[in-house]
């Protein structure tokens, strides 16, 4: 099975990301989440803008058609610093944390962090595990087919330009 997300991050992570001196990155976790999704049917992207200005680090849609946007949390201060999470919960099925090994996780347990309707997976350069599985809170039909077919165009278009980066010409991404 090929990678489905290869370009997240252009260098190779490090052998064992726990001993990487300048400490896990973004791509490394968005690449393991994505080996887990893509083994389990979820197909997603990186940096989905959402309606409302905000850009999903990962937005997907599974085998059922559900969708699924994961927040991804390198390090205690980005964790603690991010107050504009509860946004995505409006554009999703089901919401998840994503986070590199060693993080201090007992925040994502307070209150504040909603343990009610937020999932958790843990995720280095090579793979993902979820810790906790995120309930589904259902959008409604109107807006699932909405948000399918924005991530859909918004796929299509990346695609396209990979293909040939003068079709880059011809509109941004949808907004």
């Amino acid at each position: 099975m090929t990678d489905p997300i290869a370009s997240l991050s252009d260098s190779a992570p490090a052998d064992n990301p726990a001993d990487d001196p300048a400490g896990p990155i973004a791509s490394d976790v968005a690449r393991g989440i994505a080996r887990l999704f893509a083994r389990n049917g979820i197909w997603c992207l990186p940096e989905m803008p959402l309606r409302n200005g905000r850009r999903a680090d990962l937005m997907g849609v599974d085998a059922k058609g559900l969708v699924v946007i994961v927040e991804i949390k390198i390090s205690r201060g980005d964790l603690l610093g991010d107050g504009k999470w509860p946004d995505y919960l409006d554009y999703c099925d089901r919401f998840f944390w994503g986070v590199p090994p060693g993080l201090d996780r007992s925040p994502l347990e307070g209150e504040a962090y909603r343990p009610d309707c937020c999932g958790i997976i843990v995720a280095d350069g090579y793979d993902a595990e979820i810790l906790r599985h995120a309930p589904l809170h259902s959008l409604a039909a109107a807006r699932r087919k909405v948000e399918i077919e924005r991530l859909a165009r918004v796929a299509m278009r990346r695609h396209t330009v990979l293909m040939d980066a003068h079709c880059s010409e011809f509109g941004g991404e949808i907004a």
